[in-house]
């Protein structure tokens, strides 16, 4: 159930951060409801993985996946660009979350 907890703390935060660029600095209401109940919803579910896990893990998981799926929904929803040196970068991210995630004894209590 951990991780199911993580992995809903990370979708509620990528909605969230994706709305709030449809929110017009908060000036349209229904993406900025989202924005605002996605953001809640993500630090519930994160409270409810840091019963297991360490809070290294979570927050570099959270944080590493969010910007991983938010980049990659600004580039097929905003059209946004990711040149070269971006997808590298989104390698680097995911490989340093499977690694504290896969590899690293430290990650449970």
């Amino acid at each position: 159930m951990t991780y199911f907890f993580l992995t809903m703390a990370v979708l509620c935060e990528v909605v969230a951060t994706s709305c709030l660029k449809a929110s017009n600095e908060f000036r349209e209401w229904v993406p900025s409801l989202f924005a605002i109940l996605g953001y809640v919803g993500s630090l519930y579910f994160m409270t409810l993985s840091l019963r297991k896990l360490t809070l290294g893990t979570v927050y570099a998981t959270w944080s590493g996946l969010g910007i991983v799926l938010v980049a990659i929904f600004g580039f097929v929803f905003y059209k946004e660009k990711l040149d070269f040196a971006a997808i590298l970068g989104i390698a680097l991210i995911i490989a340093g979350v499977l690694i504290m995630n896969l590899v690293s004894k430290t990650n449970v209590h």
